[in-house]
């Protein structure tokens, strides 16, 4: 462990994955104590995991760590489920987030054009297609290059590392993103659209639900 910071501790290294991009951050635990969420630090490898009120951490101590992993593995499959969305729905992203229970994009397109029976048909072809994902690299520069992978408009990917996630269902949809996700679509299984709602002029709401 490198350091105690308030109600939160450090890591030298971690599995958890920090709150970001829409996505909650992980909870589990370190040695005996809960981690009841975590953040990204100030610094640009900084991950802040906070713990339960009482925790006794000591810097430069070698601690056991875990995450609750089907909390993960819950919104794995939610994420991966809003790339097929993003695919099913051939219109600009303005904003997206996930919790425990449901998972909603933002799109920039009229009302009319939003049928929840065939956006739920599309998404849940394409699930049982079982589309492998893939994750891979690009540098900055060809990001700057190609701008059409960054599809959603009120979150910047990353920078700083000279190079970028994306994030690639074969054939499906591409794009830069730095979440967690299942290797394979059918491993998200179906899901339903909950709802679609305005919530603006240019925000259309699609909100999924898994069983």
């Amino acid at each position: 462990m490198v350091a105690v910071r308030g109600d939160a501790v450090e890591l030298d290294r971690t599995v958890f994955y920090p709150m970001g991009g829409g996505q909650p951050g992980d909870t589990g635990r370190i040695g005996r104590w809960r981690v009841l969420d975590t953040r990204k630090g100030e610094g640009p490898d900084s991950i802040l995991h906070v713990m339960e009120p009482g925790f006794s951490l000591e810097p430069g101590s070698v601690v056991p760590i875990s995450i609750d992993w089907k909390r993960r593995h819950r919104h794995m499959r939610f994420h991966t489920a809003l790339h097929l969305l993003c695919a099913a729905v051939k219109a600009p992203v303005t904003g997206g987030r996930m919790a425990e229970d449901k998972a909603h994009l933002d799109f920039d397109v009229e009302m009319e054009r939003l049928v929840k029976e065939e956006i739920e048909a599309r998404v849940n072809d394409l699930i049982k297609a079982s589309h492998e994902t893939c994750a891979r690299w690009i540098s900055d520069l060809e990001l700057d290059a190609r701008p059409e992978l960054v599809k959603t408009m009120s979150v910047a990917p990353p920078r700083g590392e000279g190079r970028v996630r994306l994030l690639e269902i074969p054939g499906v949809d591409l794009q830069a993103c730095g979440g967690t996700h299942v290797r394979n679509t059918g491993e998200i299984g179906a899901v339903a659209v909950a709802r679609i709602r305005s919530e603006g002029k240019r925000n259309k709401r699609v909100t999924l639900v898994l069983p």
